[in-house]
């Protein structure tokens, strides 16, 4: 809890603000935008939806598909290294998606040539415009079709996603929403990985590394190795991990805090393994039917205790907990609390429900 910035950290300043959270873990992983945006205002107490969304406005991160073809908050400067590292072989497995999607590499191509062009000159379009924009250039974006081709010219580093307009999803030029990109070689790209992945989640094993980047596991081992003293192996209950080298004599805090947390946190997500804070008899509650939708979540003391859903409306928002283990009042209570502040996030007031 406390790399994953949930906690006070020993060997880093509480974060000012988004840039500072979203580089400290490298990568958060973001395809549900409100289960995102909370994810960063969790980290920022006192902060709300529309400070955070005027974040992003400044460009201070952006949201992108790095790793795993699946769509992240990543600093804005790093965002093409990340592509180029990790998203190479989402890119080299994209041939049996198109096939499916009867798209040849050609016309891929020309789609991010297509959107290129149109956003040239500090563009922004939505998602249907986007699909309009290729559509109008003779090229086949209904369906799915449309999803992919956006997906393959953010996977090229073409485009990038930009903060909603309203409810819509936008997109740009990467290169004019974030220019000035950084550009590592490979072995200083692999370092800055590793140590913001194990800063963020350690200590934790190779094998979560390499899952959470989708590197090889040899990438995944020149990664640590080429961060140096700032990683530590340790052994954890007798498997051997990786630590932040700081972190080795930092105190040892006990952990009662109340969480609300969203579905799709770096707290569960950011791990193969989820033991230490998932008893295994909860997993089908919080990934019905193991489709890789997850569920929010109300974590005490470190574990997860239960789920919520919210229901918005304008005056308000509807907090629904489900228990997976027996709540006393004094939890219920704080549980309530954590819940609040969700709301405060989204400047609305909370009606909290419980099962009958």
């Amino acid at each position: 809890m406390t790399g994953l910035l949930l906690r006070p950290h020993p060997a880093a300043a509480p974060p000012g603000g988004v840039a500072e959270v979203v580089e400290w873990f490298g990568a958060m992983q973001a395809q549900d935008l409100a289960s995102g945006m909370w994810s960063l205002g969790v980290r920022l107490p006192g902060s709300s939806h529309a400070d955070v969304h005027a974040a992003l406005e400044r460009r201070e991160a952006l949201r992108t598909w790095p790793m795993r073809g699946t769509i992240h908050l990543v600093p804005a400067r790093d965002a093409r290294w990340l592509l180029e590292l990790t998203g190479v072989r989402a890119l080299a497995g994209a041939a049996r998606r198109r096939e499916f999607l009867g798209l040849s590499e050609a016309e891929a191509d020309r789609a991010a040539d297509v959107l290129g062009n149109t956003l040239a000159g500090g563009g922004r379009l939505t998602r249907a415009e986007c699909v309009a924009a290729l559509t109008a250039a003779g090229i086949d974006g209904a369906g799915q079709r449309g999803y992919h081709l956006l997906w393959y010219a953010a996977q090229r580093g073409v485009t990038c996603i930009a903060p909603n307009v309203g409810t819509e999803q936008t997109f740009a030029l990467l290169d004019e929403w974030a220019p000035g990109q950084h550009r590592p070689d490979r072995d200083e790209a692999l370092a800055t990985l590793a140590l913001r992945y194990f800063r963020s989640h350690g200590p934790t094993t190779r094998q979560d590394f390499a899952g959470w980047t989708g590197l090889t596991a040899a990438d995944a081992k020149r990664a640590i190795a080429a961060a140096g003293d700032d990683l530590t192996a340790v052994l954890v209950d007798g498997t051997e991990a990786v630590l932040h080298t700081p972190l080795l004599d930092a105190p040892r805090d006990p952990v009662d805090d109340t969480l609300a947390l969203p579905g799709f946190d770096e707290y569960l997500l950011g791990f193969k393994d989820r033991t230490l804070m998932l008893d295994p008899e909860h997993r089908q509650a919080i990934i019905p039917g193991g489709n890789g939708v997850f569920q929010a979540t109300i974590v005490c003391g470190g574990r997860v205790v239960g789920t919520w859903k919210r229901s918005l409306a304008k005056t308000r928002v509807t907090l629904a907990v489900h228990p997976l283990v027996d709540l006393d009042p004094a939890r219920r209570k704080q549980a309530e609390e954590a819940l609040s502040r969700y709301a405060d996030f989204l400047a609305l007031p909370p009606r909290v429900t419980w099962p009958d």
